[in-house]
């Protein structure tokens, strides 16, 4: 089998997140019906729909790679590759009628991202990046802030609740006092405002597969940093902390005092 070229990987990646974009767009803000999957999170037919069509496109152009989705789960792979997809990340966003929520799309060789897309369809934003070939937003480079004291930073997480729920709200209240501003623009959107400069930290106390696979390549060739709370550089630990790679030493500090 011959090896695919990343930026072809990446063409069909851009097109099929906005394939599933403009889908989820279609049931944006029309009062869709939210179901309660076991874990009490939300899920909708623009979920469902949404990976469908990015199934269904890997399968006819891709067929011997893998497939792990949040709503469909896993098809088995004949190749080193797997796509994981989170059809809609921030599913509470998108219901609530808040523009806030993204497509994620990763391609996985072997345990590392090849590369990772966050698409923003109520925004009309993409931030992605192949690795080694930099990160992009809309087809502009993009790279993370230099900011390099806390005092000055931006930090986000996505929900009060689940820090609290996972032990992480001391952690996170040491983050509040330490930093200039603190928002709850969350899920995908949070890692893109770190990746494109316009926030410093964002920090997950839990994350799924499909929430973090694309994280850790865009973070990085934008020049910056995805870790666990332990700091290590790492899309496994279900967890996650995203900085602009200066303030990193500074918030592992604070997280693990």
């Amino acid at each position: 089998m011959n090896k695919p070229n990343p930026q072809d990987l990446l063409h069909f990646a851009l097109d099929a997140v906005w394939q599933a974009g403009r889908i989820t767009l279609g049931h944006f803000q029309t009062g869709v019906r939210a179901d309660r999957k076991a874990d009490n999170t939300p899920v909708t037919i623009a979920d469902r729909q949404a990976e469908q069509k990015i199934r269904e496109l890997i399968t006819k152009y891709w067929p011997e790679h893998g497939i792990h989705g949040e709503e469909f789960g896993k098809a088995p792979a004949n190749s080193p590759y797997t796509w994981i997809i989170d059809p809609i990340d921030g599913t509470k966003s998108f219901i609530s009628g808040v523009p806030l929520y993204s497509n994620l799309l990763a391609l996985m060789d072997g345990d590392k991202a090849l590369l990772g897309v966050i698409n923003l369809p109520a925004l009309n934003e993409t931030v992605y990046a192949v690795r080694g070939g930099g990160c992009f937003g809309n087809g502009r480079h993009v790279h993370v802030s230099s900011i390099d004291k806390l005092e000055n930073a931006v930090a986000l997480c996505s929900e009060m609740e689940s820090m609290e729920r996972y032990g992480r709200l001391p952690a996170w209240q040491r983050i509040v006092n330490n930093t200039y501003l603190q928002r709850t623009w969350g899920d995908g959107y949070g890692y893109a405002l770190v990746a494109t400069g316009r926030a410093e930290i964002m920090v997950d106390p839990v994350q799924a597969p499909w929430d973090v696979a694309p994280l850790q390549v865009i973070l990085e060739e934008a020049g910056g940093t995805f870790t666990d709370w332990r700091g290590n550089h790492t899309i496994h630990s279900g967890e996650g902390i995203a900085t602009n790679g200066l303030l990193l030493d500074q918030v592992l500090a604070l997280v693990n005092e």
